[in-house]
């Protein structure tokens, strides 16, 4: 399970700025403005490890207004969190919105990292010096803004919390069995699911938003396969959550997202699709899970208002064209005998070998059906592809000016690869690679007779 990281700390501070360094991302607004992050905002840290950054709005004194909810969100994520980082301002020194955050995270009991932010241009040993005061620990000393010292962070909170080894023999345990996640907003019928698809009544299935309050592994064996479906709370919109006990809805659902192979997102037929599920999916998508899009509740809907839905799904979730989609009734069990037998070949599809040669075949049958462009009267060259990943696959093309290569002959060729290998359910990524120059940046040192003739032919020249 991946670790979870909060980064908390008073206003303007860097907090923003370091989530989106280690995210890789600018998914959080930056702005020179105090109180400008408000909700807690999730992202999959890409530098250093796998793990799930929480960036959270400032802690002050005394709230009032919106403040005090904004507080609120701070300390849900502090709650959520495995290691909590706490961010204060080389630049400005301790303050006595520091203390007051300091003395809260000590009544935490949680393990507590110290980062001096915007320590550029400072001798390490001169860095927090006055933030020892706090009894935190010696200060790390970062610059998010120009990268200083991120690396040295991340090994540090990460320090004990994931083991490579631990991670390899769960991969060798697992092997054979299929994880399931289903995810989506509250009450949509994701417990019913289940149910109806182990055949027993193992998991609370009431009519009402919040039923499930963690996530729950349900494994279970049909036809000689075994499978462990994840059962999440409902994700919705932060600004919806008041009930405390909601507040660990969005980690699982992410860090079942991580864990599956495969993912099952189920929707309300009844309803739009709202920017919440486009954001819970494109969760999905950005983590190359193959994934299946269940329309439940189908049996209640008019025939008339049936293409409607479809036509939504078209507009409002363009990037899942990948992804499977079924339209069922989990309650009373119509088109659900499907998801299963997809599942299992979206779960293959994402875990396929694909040969070399067999890549350059395919590879050179596109080109032959539809050349590249021109870019500047030259014609882009794509020699060979090889297998550069697995779950999801990830297809390697080698040529010359791969870099002028239009989105839209990227897509040609995901479609084209697809079709070949079936590979039907899940994300597919086509990178391009150069070939480089092995005497690029070098300069071609002339002899002495070369330079003698050179000089002969200057003096010709100039006669």
């Amino acid at each position: 399970m991946l670790p979870v990281i909060a980064i908390v700390g008073r206003p303007n501070v860097g907090k923003s700025t370091l989530f989106n360094v280690l995210t890789g991302t600018r998914d959080a607004l930056v702005a020179d403005l105090p109180g400008l992050t408000r909700d807690r905002q999730y992202g999959y840290g890409r530098r250093g490890g796998r793990y799930i950054v929480v960036d959270t709005g400032g802690l002050v004194r005394s709230p009032s207004g919106v403040e005090a909810l904004m507080v609120q969100q701070a300390e849900r994520a502090i709650a959520e969190a495995d290691r909590v980082l706490f961010v204060v301002d080389q630049r400005s020194g301790p303050t006595p919105e520091d203390a007051a955050v300091a003395a809260k995270l000590r009544r935490t009991g949680k393990p507590i990292i110290l980062v001096a932010n915007k320590s550029e241009g400072v001798e390490n040993e001169l860095v927090g010096l006055e933030f020892h005061r706090y009894g935190l620990g010696d200060p790390l000393p970062v610059s998010a803004a120009h990268g200083e010292g991120l690396d040295a962070l991340v090994t540090t909170f990460l320090a004990g919390l994931v083991s490579e080894e631990n991670l390899a023999a769960e991969a060798e345990l697992d092997r054979d069995t299929i994880r399931i996640a289903v995810v989506g907003r509250p009450n949509v019928g994701k417990s019913t699911l289940i149910n109806r698809l182990i055949g027993e009544e193992r998991l609370v299935a009431f009519d009402e938003p919040g039923t499930t309050r963690d996530s729950v592994h349900v494994p279970f064996e049909r036809d000689g396969r075994r499978y462990v479906l994840i059962d999440t709370a409902g994700v919705r919109r932060r600004s919806r959550v008041e009930d405390a006990i909601e507040k660990f809805s969005v980690i699982k659902a992410l860090q079942a997202i991580e864990e599956a192979h495969v993912v099952i997102g189920v929707l309300d037929g009844h309803e739009t699709i709202a920017d919440q599920d486009a954001t819970l999916l494109g969760h999905v998508a950005e983590q190359g899970r193959a994934l299946l899009l269940a329309v439940n509740k189908w049996d209640h809907i008019p025939e008339d208002q049936r293409d409607h839905i479809r036509n939504q799904l078209e507009l409002k979730l363009p990037f899942l064209d990948f992804a499977e989609r079924h339209f069922i009734s989990a309650l009373h069990g119509t088109g659900v005998g499907l998801l299963l037998a997809d599942a299992n070949r979206a779960a293959q599809a994402a875990m396929r070998e694909m040969p070399t040669p067999e890549l350059t075949r395919v590879l050179e049958a596109a080109l032959e059906a539809h050349q590249p462009p021109l870019v500047r009267g030259r014609r882009i060259k794509l020699r060979y592809a090889h297998q550069g990943g697995r779950n999801p696959p990830v297809i390697v093309i080698h040529g010359n000016q791969v870099q002028h290569v239009p989105e839209a002959y990227r897509r040609y060729l995901v479609n084209t690869f697809r079709e070949a290998f079936r590979l039907h359910g899940t994300p597919v990524r086509v990178e391009f690679r150069g070939d480089t120059n092995p005497f690029a940046g070098r300069r071609n040192e002339l002899s002495d007779r070369q330079r003698k003739k050179r000089r002969r032919m200057i003096k010709h020249k100039g006669r």
